[in-house]
């Protein structure tokens, strides 16, 4: 370490290297697809062989980086891990648009591009500056990368990391916080890697039940268009959170049974997994006494009840005015697709009443459960917030009183409430400036409404996927210039992240005290 730094930034980076030098086994499954079905061999093969030359070349960086893990060298590692393999996996798609004949009209040849969407997809955001989503333009094996960065992503890479690589075992738990969802992760075992290898077992089980079903529909003729491919595209995309879809239509283009099917998986998706891990193990009353779990369902159904009554009320829209059944499948869709910040659509909600519009952007705020997929600010920062409100009012008027603030039996500590305060204000004033210099630069020959520069950067900061209006669930984030897209991939990494992990850097007192 630096006589003058307090942060040993070789370790982290060797640590950041190591990541990157094994994401080249994931990048074997496109590869796998590319040689199966001849296209996509030229975009993949290379960018494998460099994220692995430059994974190995900064793992050399020191010679033993877990030992040297502390908070510091863990917040370092984290960030630079989740903005390096977004890197390194835009490789894939500039490589496809540039090398090769069929694919010189992608939009994702341009670095810029790139980078967007492959940070959309690590931080399952979901937004896309594809200009065409067809297997015209782009290889299967180049779309199933697109989904398999967010399958990657969403339990979390470094959380991946800890649970097969021995040497982090030690530090995994400051990995684990710096990465995790939410105010902090539940140690489920005594070993943090056996936690992380418990959370990724249930993820993993999840979603290859949901490709089961999907792909069973399809065998049973209740869903023509849900392939092999399509159901493990849509299991990869379901329980992270994510949104990608091959489809142009989302999943709009599956059969209603397809859309019921897939909304409890977005549901448990948003659901803190270390609740399976009590199921799994027959303490039910876990998730019968968890207040987090009970307010997450009770705002999915309030706000489908309310969606529901304006899409069934409100004339204008023959498929859905005067129909329960579209009415209530629609609006329980995008709803858990929102709250949980999913981001697929089952229907282009663009055309819906602003009304529901409304809804719908006040969901993006809502977001998913601590310890879960989703993004967003959290339902259990909400809960706190308004205890924490109501014990404010009480107090005004008993002065003498102590009431701590209780989540069940458990008190809140105070620095923990505080916070949870901090965390919520800076997330708002990031959105505020964000969305007023989205504003200020504007999108070329298009005039930009409030509304919709506001719903831009909720979804990408939220990592909720789309907005409405020009960043509708049927429209890309294309159009957006080159420095407004730059600012959408900080708000997408930051938001993963839950800020402090990334703006603690920049900070005199992280680098020198």
């Amino acid at each position: 370490m630096s006589a003058t730094l307090r942060v040993d930034w070789r370790a982290s980076v060797s640590l950041t290297g190591r990541v990157v030098k094994w994401l080249t086994v994931p990048m074997l499954f496109p590869l796998a697809l590319a040689l199966f079905y001849g296209r996509g061999l030229k975009a993949i093969l290379p960018a494998i062989a460099i994220a692995f030359v430059v994974g190995w070349g900064l793992e050399r960086l020191h010679s033993d980086p877990a030992a040297a893990l502390g908070a510091r060298e863990g917040f370092l590692m984290v960030a630079l891990t989740w903005l390096l393999i977004s890197v390194v996996g835009a490789l894939p798609y500039i490589f496809e648009g540039s090398l090769t004949a069929y694919g010189a009209t992608s939009t994702l040849r341009l670095p810029v591009n790139a980078l967007f969407e492959t940070m959309s997809g690590f931080t399952t955001t979901g937004s896309t500056v594809m200009g065409d989503i067809s297997f015209e333009t782009h290889s299967r094996a180049l779309m199933m990368w697109r989904q398999e960065t967010q399958w990657l992503g969403g339990m979390g890479i470094v959380v991946l990391a800890v649970a097969i690589l021995p040497e982090l075992s030690v530090g995994g738990a400051q990995l684990m916080d710096a990465e995790a969802p939410g105010p902090g992760i539940q140690k489920l075992t005594p070993r943090i890697a056996e936690t992380a290898r418990a959370l990724w077992g249930m993820y993993i089980g999840l979603t290859v039940l949901e490709i089961v079903g999907l792909y069973g529909f399809h065998q049973l003729g209740m869903a023509p268009e849900m392939t092999l491919y399509n159901a493990v595209a849509h299991g990869f995309t379901t329980m992270p959170t994510g949104g990608f879809s091959p489809e142009a239509r989302s999943i709009e283009a599956f059969t209603a049974v397809v859309q019921w099917f897939i909304i409890p998986f977005m549901v448990a998706a948003g659901t803190n997994f270390a609740l399976f891990w009590h199921v799994w193990n027959r303490d039910f009353n876990v998730v019968w006494d968890d207040i987090e779990f009970k307010t997450y369902l009770g705002a999915i159904g309030v706000l489908t009840a309310i969606t529901t009554g304006l899409l069934f009320t409100t004339p204008g829209f023959d498929m859905l005015t005067n129909a329960l059944e579209p009415s209530l499948r629609h609006a329980t869709f995008q709803i858990a697709s929102i709250v949980t910040t999913t981001g697929y659509a089952s229907m282009d909600f663009n055309n819906w009443g602003q009304h529901a519009k409304y809804v719908l952007l006040f969901a993006m705020f809502i977001g998913g459960s601590a310890g879960s997929t989703g993004g967003g600010i959290k339902i259990i920062r909400w809960v706190v917030i308004l205890k924490t409100l109501r014990r404010e009012l009480f107090t005004a008027v008993h002065p003498e009183a102590v009431r701590p603030v209780r989540l069940g039996s458990t008190v809140i500590d105070e620095d923990a409430i505080r916070g949870i305060y901090a965390f919520t204000l800076l997330y708002l004033v990031i959105f505020a400036f964000g969305t007023l210099v989205v504003l200020l630069v504007g999108v070329p020959g298009q005039e930009l409404s409030a509304f919709e520069a506001t719903s831009a950067v909720a979804a990408t900061l939220g990592n909720v996927g789309p907005g409405v209006g020009i960043v509708g669930p049927m429209n890309s984030f294309l159009p957006f210039p080159r420095a407004s897209k730059l600012l959408m991939v900080f708000f997408m990494w930051v938001g993963r992240l839950e800020i402090f992990p990334v703006l603690v850097l920049l900070t005199h007192a992280y680098w020198r005290s």
